[in-house]
């Protein structure tokens, strides 16, 4: 089909179909961009100022569906608490959101 669309466009402009098929990938291409590839990017973006603005004492959830509060910060790992006297060290990169946005999200948090 694309084949068809592209011969038909080379036809139309009278031996200039290099320059329509090049506009139609361009077209695609800004259509991509916009619609996947910017968007992921804006994401991850506010994903690594969140990591980056981890405090002691947030709450926050992993992405292994863990809750608890964080007790320390270092350059890639955090400990976290997540009972009384029971702390665990992950990766900063396990953290997925603050507990903030899990209740403004609508998620069922019991603690």
């Amino acid at each position: 089909m694309l084949n068809t669309i592209l011969l038909q466009g080379a036809g139309a402009a009278g031996g200039n179909g290099w320059m329509t098929t090049l506009i139609f990938f361009g077209l695609f291409f800004a259509i991509i961009y916009f619609t996947m590839i910017a968007p992921q990017q804006k994401k991850q973006k506010k994903l690594n100022a969140f990591r980056d603005g981890l405090r002691n004492g947030d709450k926050v959830m992993t992405a292994g569906g863990i809750y608890g509060r964080i007790r320390e910060v270092k350059d890639s790992t955090v400990i976290l608490e997540i009972a009384d006297g029971v702390r665990i060290k992950i990766d900063k990169n396990s953290i997925y959101q603050s507990m903030q946005d899990v209740v403004e999200t609508g998620g069922d948090v019991k603690q």
